[in-house]
């Protein structure tokens, strides 16, 4: 076989087998997805729970990438603290060794599937077409990815075949696996490469299989645990990847996944050496190494490093929760981010929870406003810096829409005076209002982005407009942070004074607009843009009124009493 057959054929079965992964993966998600996020979400408690729903989330969706990033995902919504995240992480590093045993027991074990892989992949693509229901469609869609994925693995053992013969290239593969940490760091660079432990224990299982690293079975377990252990390392980069614009506690949890494995490795490392740890699975393993068992042997080496793994770190996961925060301490910009000040123990005593609440409303009210005015003027000047930390504080609204209103709700549980009753709609109406400022602001950095990449100008005409418009949106802001932080009407009322200006400068460029237009003093492209930018300040502008005459209302509604809630 030519060399180009052996490329063309790993590429190709490579291509089939990460296919067919993802095609099973989808599926299964797809099918069971939205239970097994709710018991995640809800059953991991316990250090141990958590780990043993780590391992069968894992095992179910065949892929401890989609399990890890499901867990940075819950992580980032506050659905999972950080040491419960840490916690099925570590299950989801034995969960993965699954797809190991499945090549090693179906491919080349004693039932070999691979002669039913074709079947399979038709039968499946008849279920995904023909199926008459969305559940029968996405089971045709895991019986096709199964099938796919061992056609793949046939196609590189054939691919691999001449390996057994070539003694150049089996010099190359034992010279690499004599140097461990060569091994390690090649296990590690193919499975980044592939983004996929699986696959790449996948292509080492096969290698051996195939005679690449010698017949001598035990010395060739010792030759390729390092390898296996690079793959544990390399799979930590999909969570890495994941959580890289994520929260703080996602950037964590990634970075736990990244110590445990490496830490595992080092301390396993040594005995590897030794030739003990090999002897170990050997020893667990009730038969004896033969070509037909090697896979299924590297399949246990994987399992039981880390099965050791989390028995070693279960109990340390208070002190590998220490030692990421260290690491990766909340920076200055995110410590506004969340509420601060909404402790649970304070709902006992309402009217102090109002005051928290109230704190909570004018830190959102000021990430607000920063959003909004760093928009406008990112439009004015180009900036994209400007344009992104409009999405970072809108993001920061958000969140802060979710945990005030979920203390609102809370708070409303309890037995509240008739004016603190009557005030919560009023309160959650106002979050809503800010965080719906947010989406403008956010709006407004995505018409600045069109601008930026269509290269438009705008007049000196157009740009003192701008300038008016942001001046009025500054005021209004501060008007009705004064008014609500102090309980001014007065700074209310100048809030809708402004307000109406705005509603008459809005008119008034239109008009102004058409007129450039009409001269040729502002392209259309630019034109567009600059209505977009006025319509979307002018929206700000009735939010914040709402606010304002909200708090000239003294946050009551005395016109709307089908809005709220029965009295306690």
């Amino acid at each position: 076989m030519r060399l180009q057959d052996v490329i063309f054929g790993v590429i190709g079965g490579l291509g089939l087998f990460l296919f067919g992964m993802s095609l099973m993966s989808d599926g299964i998600k797809a099918v069971a997805g939205s239970k097994l996020k709710g018991i995640l979400a809800s059953l991991t408690k316990h250090r141990v729970v958590a780990v043993a729903l780590g391992a069968v989330v894992t095992m179910l969706v065949t892929s401890s990438s989609a399990s890890t990033v499901m867990t940075v995902g819950f992580v980032n919504a506050g659905l999972l603290s950080l040491s419960q995240a840490l916690c099925v992480v570590l299950g989801a590093n034995v969960g993965t060794t699954i797809t190991a045993w499945m090549v090693s027991i179906f491919g080349f074990g004693g039932f070999r599937i691979t002669g039913y892989a074709l079947p399979a992949i038709g039968l499946g693509f008849f279920l995904t077409v023909l199926g008459r229901t969305q559940q029968a469609k996405y089971i045709g869609k895991i019986i096709m990815g199964f099938g796919m994925l061992f056609v793949g693995v046939n196609f590189m053992q054939e691919a691999f075949e001449p390996i057994k013969d070539s003694e150049r290239a089996q010099a190359i593969l034992i010279g690499l696996a004599s140097y461990p940490l060569l091994a390690v760091l090649a296990g590690t660079a193919l499975t980044v490469l592939l983004q996929s432990s699986s696959a790449s224990i996948m292509v080492i299982q096969v290698l051996a299989l195939q005679g690449a690293f010698g017949t001598e079975w035990p010395v060739v377990m010792n030759l390729v645990i390092p390898f296996i252990l690079g793959d544990n390392i390399g799979t930590t980069i999909t969570a890495q990847l994941a959580a890289a614009r994520a929260s703080r506690n996602s950037k964590r949890t990634a970075m736990g996944h990244t110590i445990f494995n490496l830490v595992g490795v080092a301390y396993i490392l040594p005995f590897v050496w030794s030739g003990s740890f090999s002897n170990l699975v050997a020893w667990i393993t009730p038969w004896e190494i033969t070509p037909r068992t090697v896979m299924a042997e590297m399949a246990a080496a994987h399992t039981i490093f880390n099965i050791i793994n989390t028995i070693v770190f279960l109990p340390l996961i208070g002190l590998l929760e220490l030692i990421v925060v260290r690491m990766l301490p909340v920076k200055e910009y995110e410590a506004e981010a969340k509420p601060a000040v909404l402790e649970r123990h304070l709902l006992a005593t309402p009217t102090i929870a109002f005051e928290q609440v109230t704190r909570e409303l004018l830190r959102m009210f000021t990430i607000a406003r920063k959003a909004a005015v760093n928009a406008v003027i990112g439009l004015i000047e180009d900036d994209t810096k400007k344009l992104n930390y409009v999405r970072r504080k809108e993001d920061q609204t958000d969140d802060f829409q979710y945990e005030i209103t979920s203390y609102l709700t809370e708070l409303a549980r309890g037995p509240l005076s008739d004016q603190l009753s009557d005030e919560i709609p009023v309160l959650l109406h106002t979050v809503n209002d800010l965080e719906r400022v947010g989406d403008l602001s956010v709006n407004i950095a995505e018409i600045a982005e069109r601008k930026i990449s269509q290269k438009l100008v705008f007049s000196e005409e157009a740009l003192g407009e701008v300038q008016q418009l942001l001046d009025y949106l500054t005021e209004m802001f501060d008007n009705v942070i004064f008014a609500l932080e102090n309980g001014s009407k007065d700074a209310a009322q100048a809030a809708l004074v402004i307000e109406n200006k705005l509603n008459k400068m809005q008119v008034k460029l239109r008009k102004n607009h058409v007129r450039r237009m009409g001269t040729n003093g502002c392209s259309p492209e630019a034109g567009l843009i600059f209505i977009d930018l006025v319509d979307n300040v002018e929206k700000i502008g009735d939010h914040l009124t709402n606010i304002a005459q909200s708090i000239i209302g003294g946050l009551q509604w005395e016109h709307h009493e089908d809005e709220l809630p029965p009295k306690k």
